[in-house]
């Protein structure tokens, strides 16, 4: 299958590679596909070399799956011209999320309302998808209400520019600067722009991806969104307050039986998800599961996931095998 890869010089679109390759991804030809910037450059997958080619270029040679992450306005301008000529995009940028006709994807949740007719699909936020990796289970058991869920974003979540900047401060060089504010040392309770209503935009993709996701608009989110000085792997620490009780053990059961989700909750063994070992993993991480005793019916837990991989390149490519084994691609 003939496979482009826009973006593929950043970040995620390097993960992507990497996510195509081991997961055995049948690519019989890559076309990477970059700004002007990186035109003629090579990149290696699978033990080959291929040119970086203009996003014309890759329309011309006429690709089978196109995954997308190189920003919202290549997104909105170019998807619909790969679209147009029978290629199924996968877009990883946020312009095609909220579309009312455009499908929002996570495999494991709701990957059944994709259809052969859907020829741009849209991959959420990246910590949306690790939180409805464990709140949708939940949701279906116990019905939720209201949802609280602060994060604690890592600096790959912006990209390359505050990897640096990171890494910069750390050995006391000064660079360019991805962030208003060091963010060694710091926090910073800001991912993304502030909107006219006092929260972010990362912070409203929290509140409204996952009700599309799930097809539910019954329960509330409302979210705080920190970017902290982790280079890679996002954690939420999340309240849900349920319509009915739960027993925790039965919970503990239930995510730990979840496709994609491992069960870390083994508090006095000092066990318990982290960045550092979600890191280069494709499973969204759940622990500290315990009784809200503030609120009837509340949760409290922690979710850890790589936001690159399956906050990003590794759902992306789900997307695309669940579409080559429904014979959709």
């Amino acid at each position: 299958m003939k496979v482009a890869v826009v973006g593929v010089t950043g970040m995620v679109g390097q993960i992507m590679l990497e996510a195509l390759a081991s997961r055995s991804f049948p690519v019989s030809e890559l076309i990477p596909v970059a700004s002007d910037a990186s035109l003629g450059k090579t990149v290696s997958f699978d033990g080959k070399t291929y040119t970086v080619v203009s996003l014309q270029q890759a329309i011309e040679q006429r690709p089978q799956l196109a995954l997308f992450s190189a920003g919202g306005q290549v997104s909105q301008d170019w998807a619909p011209k790969f679209a147009a000529i029978g290629c199924t995009v996968v877009d990883n940028s946020s312009f095609w999320r909220m579309h009312p006709e455009i499908k929002l994807v996570v495999p494991e949740i709701n990957a059944s309302v994709l259809t052969p007719e859907d020829k741009i699909i849209a991959n959420p936020n990246c910590s949306t998808i690790q939180l409805v990796m464990v709140l949708a289970p939940l949701h279906k058991k116990y019905s939720a209400k209201r949802v609280l869920v602060s994060t604690y974003q890592s600096v790959s979540g912006t990209g390359q520019k505050a990897v640096r900047q990171l890494n910069d401060e750390i050995s006391g060089l000064d660079g360019p600067k991805a962030y208003p504010h060091p963010i060694h040392k710091n926090a910073l309770p800001h991912c993304d722009v502030f909107l006219d209503n006092g929260y972010t935009k990362e912070e409203m993709k929290l509140a409204t991806e996952p009700q599309k996701i799930m097809s539910d608009h019954s329960f509330s989110i409302s979210a705080t969104a920190v970017r902290i000085p982790t280079e890679g792997g996002h954690s939420e620490s999340v309240n849900i307050g349920f319509d009915r009780d739960f027993d925790l053990d039965e919970v503990r059961d239930l995510l730990g039986n979840t496709p994609g989700v491992i069960l870390q909750d083994e508090p006095p063994n000092n066990h318990y998800p982290m960045p550092v070992n979600a890191h280069g993993k494709d499973e969204v991480f759940v622990g500290r599961i315990r009784r809200d005793f503030s609120a009837p019916n509340s949760l409290n837990l922690w979710i850890v996931a790589d936001n690159l991989r399956k906050g990003a390149a590794t759902n992306a490519v789900q997307i695309a095998e669940y579409l080559l084994d429904k014979a959709y691609l």
